[in-house]
């Protein structure tokens, strides 16, 4: 997976606004990393199966994940970010 940008949906910034602070500090710090090597271990980049199969996963911590969609051109969409019920 080769990232060339990511974009953010206007329901991300929404979400990404609402979470605790520290929360929001980790994700920065999640982002940076995902944009140096979207491959790290601590990421735990994982595909999603059923109905939001094709989007992709990386984890901020044990409870917080980042949902999103990468485009043939290497652009990336992040959709969602929150608790692990952001699944649902």
């Amino acid at each position: 997976m080769k990232i060339r940008e990511i974009h953010v949906h206007k329901s991300f910034e929404k979400q990404f606004k609402a979470l605790p602070a520290h929360i929001q500090q980790k994700a920065v710090k999640t982002d940076n990393l995902f944009r140096a090597n979207p491959f790290h271990p601590s990421l735990r980049l994982h595909k999603l199966k059923g109905k939001l199969g094709g989007l992709w996963s990386i984890s901020i911590d044990r409870e917080y994940r980042i949902i999103f969609e990468v485009f043939e051109d290497g652009n990336v969409l992040f959709i969602s970010i929150g608790r692990h019920s952001i699944y649902e």
